[in-house]
């Protein structure tokens, strides 16, 4: 019995410390477990926290690089700063400039005036109108800009210089002037023949000056009068009844051909004598009159009309028969100053009608 007891308690012990070993080796091995994972769990933060701190760090010496970059190549902030969009009156300008270029002077036009609605001052795009309008051929139109151009003055630039070239030579044409006066008058070097201002070398008067005045009729679509400074020579002696002064003027019809108005031409002289003994220079006033019911002269009625004044003389208005000839405009004039039926000085606005119609040396007497 007591051997039975005694193994009985020998095994009990046994057990309780080989249970005890295992309970041991149990928690040895959980908390060996643990300490792995949580190992292992810092190190993924570690690698984390390094792979995010690979990705952002390029960012900073990309930024750094973009700012040194001014200062490496030699540029200042300001060559660095985007240019300034053009304004819409410079955008529809050079747009206009492009197409006329290319021959689309219609939609050249359209976008021209676009400009100057909004800028009606612009001399650059007066000056580009004008043009346009001198590649057309529709030159009363583009007079009509350069003459806005010439009110606008000098504060204009280079446009009013340009002007004002225009309206005393005309359009600039290859030399296909015939021989005589025609092809010198042209000639700003010319020192044989007036071109306007003062009297020409050889010659026994001249044109000082032209002054045209538009007058505002409603009955008439035109009314305007020039006014002719004509001087002699100081002391030359003339016979005043063989001076003899032609004026012409000249519409466009149907913005294509170019013909002897059609409209009421008048002759006065302003100073009282006209002889050049107490006044000098004498003043003659040339009328162009257009109503608004026309009335189209006939050939030989123009050639009466427009041909000749001579001093003490008054100028006969154009007479003829109502008749349709297409839409006619006011396009110049041309004078043409006699003495002794020799010519003495021309003058003409555009001065391309010289070369359209040029003039005689000499003249028959009547």
């Amino acid at each position: 019995m007591r051997s039975l007891l005694s193994r009985a308690i020998q095994a009990d012990t046994s057990f309780s410390i080989g249970l005890g070993l295992i309970v041991i080796l149990a928690v040895a091995e959980i908390f060996a477990a643990t300490f792995f994972y949580i190992g292992r769990t810092r190190a993924a933060r570690a690698s984390a926290q390094a792979v995010a701190a690979t990705l952002v760090r390029p960012t900073a010496p990309a930024v750094s690089t973009t700012r040194a970059a001014p200062t490496q190549a030699g540029q200042s902030a300001e060559a660095a700063a985007p240019t300034p969009l053009p304004s819409l009156v410079d955008q529809l300008l050079r747009e206009g400039i492009e197409l006329r270029e290319r021959g689309d002077t219609t939609t050249a036009l359209a976008r021209l005036y676009e400009a100057s609605e909004s800028d009606p001052t612009n001399a650059a795009v007066l000056e580009e109108i004008a043009k346009t309008y001198e590649a057309m051929q529709l030159f009363d139109r583009s007079n009509e800009m350069w003459r806005k151009l010439q009110e606008m003055g000098p504060s204009a630039g280079e446009a009013y210089e340009l002007a004002d070239r225009r309206l005393k030579l005309g359009v600039p044409t290859p030399a296909t002037a015939g021989p005589g006066i025609a092809s010198a008058s042209l000639d700003p070097a010319a020192p044989h023949k007036d071109v306007g201002g003062g009297i020409a070398e050889g010659s026994t008067f001249g044109i000082t000056e032209v002054k045209t005045t538009e007058t505002p009729d409603p009955d008439a679509e035109m009314n305007l009068a020039l006014q002719i400074g004509i001087r002699k020579q100081p002391d030359a002696t003339i016979d005043h009844t063989k001076v003899k002064i032609q004026v012409f003027f000249y519409d466009t019809v149907d913005d294509r051909d170019i013909k002897l108005t059609d409209a009421e031409v008048n002759y006065e002289w302003l100073t009282p004598k006209h002889d050049w003994t107490d006044t000098n220079p004498e003043i003659l006033s040339v009328s162009y009159l257009r109503p608004k019911t026309r009335v189209i002269a006939s050939e030989t009625a123009l050639s009466e009309a427009a041909a000749s004044v001579r001093p003490g003389q008054k100028g006969r208005p154009a007479r003829g028969s109502t008749a349709g000839a297409g839409e006619r405009r006011y396009l110049g004039y041309r004078i043409l100053l006699y003495y002794d039926d020799k010519l003495q000085a021309v003058q003409a606005e555009p001065a391309r009608l010289l070369q359209l119609f040029p003039p005689s040396e000499r003249i028959s007497p009547p």
